[in-house]
């Protein structure tokens, strides 16, 4: 698919502040791209907005906010003319057995993951719709396959890849293309914060290769970008992902199996897997959530 040239056109990305969103913001700029950065950390924002080659701007924002992301929308094009690209990449994860995990850290799973991505790009799809430009939506290999321990995240990924497709069929019409991004474990914060409970560690340890190591982030946004460029319906963060397409149907079975195995053995040490949101965004997201509690 033809490249097109990012110089001169305006990104946003959602979950700016750190790991996929500001690394990806940062190769965006470099490329000759305008960026927006959208998130809940102001101060980190404006670090990463200060250390961008070209120009940018951030915006406060709970992606979840309809109100919210819509003033977002509209103040980025009146300060850049325009949106080209928009990334949702704004993303919460937890883990932990379901039956014992924590239903609001659960449910904010989907709200960020799945409702804030479909909140964003309905607050850009109209000038998206006017620059005939590219959504991409950040899915995972846990859109693919799903995994224990992990139902929200599958849950919240697997919709998103779902709702992108359908939203696909729907505005290429009128000239938006929309991409599914896919990542597997990549060294971000929030793979990292998941690491730090042991048991949850040794289940991924005990996947099979190469769904049980760790990924760099740099040749991971490196794919992404190419995506963006070539205005992509699937992007693969890591090669062997591609792969997985063809055998997802057999997925479901072969984990199920495994998995009870698997749960069997590390049955006694469950009672103590947090349940809580991983990772510095995770901490950010419920940071948020205490100042506007009562």
């Amino acid at each position: 698919m033809t490249k097109v040239s990012l110089e001169g056109q305006v990104a946003v990305v959602t979950g700016a502040a750190r790991g996929v969103g500001e690394l990806l913001a940062r190769k965006l700029s470099a490329r000759g791209a305008k960026v927006a950065l959208v998130g809940l950390e102001p101060d980190a924002l404006k670090q990463v907005s200060d250390r961008l080659h070209g120009e940018s701007g951030f915006w406060h924002a709970d992606v979840t906010d309809h109100e919210a992301m819509a003033r977002v929308a509209t103040e980025v094009k009146e300060r850049f003319g325009k949106v080209d690209i928009v990334v949702a990449n704004a993303g919460v994860a937890n883990g932990g057995p379901f039956v014992e995990s924590d239903p609001l850290a659960w449910r904010r799973v989907i709200e960020v993951n799945l409702i804030g991505s479909a909140v964003t790009a309905r607050a850009f799809l109209p000038v998206l719709m006017e620059s005939r430009g590219y959504l991409l939506q950040i899915a995972s290999l846990a859109a693919i396959t799903p995994a224990p321990m992990m139902t929200a995240y599958c849950a919240s990924k697997s919709g998103v890849e779902a709702y992108a497709h359908s939203l696909r069929a729907e505005v290429g019409h009128k000239g938006v293309r929309v991409g599914v991004g896919y990542l597997s474990w990549t060294d971000t914060d929030m793979v990292r914060g998941a690491d730090q409970d042991e048991v949850m560690r040794e289940l991924r340890q005990r996947l099979p290769w190469p769904s049980n190591k760790t990924y760099p982030l740099g040749p991971a946004v490196d794919r992404i970008v190419a995506g963006i460029e070539r205005r992509s319906s699937h992007v693969y963060a890591q090669w062997w992902l591609r792969g997985m397409q063809g055998v997802r149907g057999y997925l479901p079975g072969i984990i199920g199996a495994v998995g009870q195995r698997e749960m069997r053995r590390f049955e006694p040490r469950l009672k103590g897997v947090s349940t809580g949101l991983v990772g510095a965004g995770g901490a950010a997201d419920e940071q948020r959530q205490q100042v506007i509690s009562p």
